[in-house]
């Protein structure tokens, strides 16, 4: 009796209800159970398995952001069957982008199943993809690679892949503003320093200049998010003489 008692307590109503919420989300059963629990721990719940390693999304993450790069790189290749190699590696780079990893995620409501020690409105963007890369690496290792590329059609292909408006979408204000000045034979420099507000989380602001006159301020988390965010600025302002 306390046997049976012992397997009817061994998943928790709390478990419960994150399998329901994540078997709608993956459109499956899913059957090794730890992978996914593993899949949204983050690593402020400092837990270790019986070798001492860490359990946490990290690893899976890695994992799944080389079969999103694998089944993208796929698709593209049998649907654009006039595209060279550098057209290719553009456009699975736009599909790929942190940007758009963290709107899937975001899109998905993924952090609501983030387990974590840190209140959720302190974790970074990124925190949206970084899970949804996890997810893929756990269907991969419970599913193998035919799950896993049903998934990422279902979840990513199918609702936001458009070749056409992809062709012309812009990854990289900075490269493509830095590609632009180094052309003109324009200097260019990113003055960055850490800004000293009100803000809870620490913030970094930017002066971009172009030919040593200022052309677009910014603020951001991280130097790389605001140094973007400045040259999207810019790039605006500069459309018409980069885009002629």
């Amino acid at each position: 009796m306390n046997f049976v008692r012992k397997i009817l307590n061994s998943r928790t109503d709390s478990d419960g209800d994150f399998f329901v919420e994540l078997e709608d989300i993956l459109g499956f059963k899913t059957k090794k159970k730890k992978i996914y629990k593993k899949a949204f721990t983050h690593r402020s719940m400092n837990q270790k398995d019986s070798k001492g390693n860490s359990v946490n999304y990290e690893r899976l993450e890695f994992l799944g952001d080389a079969m999103l790069s694998s089944v993208i790189s796929a698709y593209l290749f049998n649907e654009v069957p006039s595209g060279n190699e550098g057209y290719l590696t553009k456009m699975r780079s736009k599909i790929v982008s942190r940007e758009h990893l963290n709107e899937l995620g975001r899109d998905l409501k993924l952090i609501d199943l983030v387990r974590s020690r840190i209140p959720k409105d302190n974790f970074g963007e990124n925190i949206h993809g970084n899970i949804f890369e996890a997810l893929i690496g756990a269907i991969f290792l419970d599913k193998g690679y035919n799950y896993c590329e049903r998934f990422i059609h279902l979840r990513v292909i199918s609702p936001y892949v458009d070749i056409e408006r992809l062709e012309g979408k812009i990854i990289s204000y900075k490269s493509l503003l830095i590609e632009w000045c180094q052309k003109e034979k324009k200097n260019f420099k990113y003055d960055v320093y850490e800004d000293t507000g009100n803000d809870e989380l620490k913030h970094f602001a930017v002066k971009l200049f172009i030919d040593n006159r200022v052309v677009a301020k910014a603020r951001a988390t991280s130097k790389k998010k605001a140094e973007e965010k400045a040259s999207k600025r810019a790039f605006f302002a500069f459309q018409k003489q980069i885009t002629s």
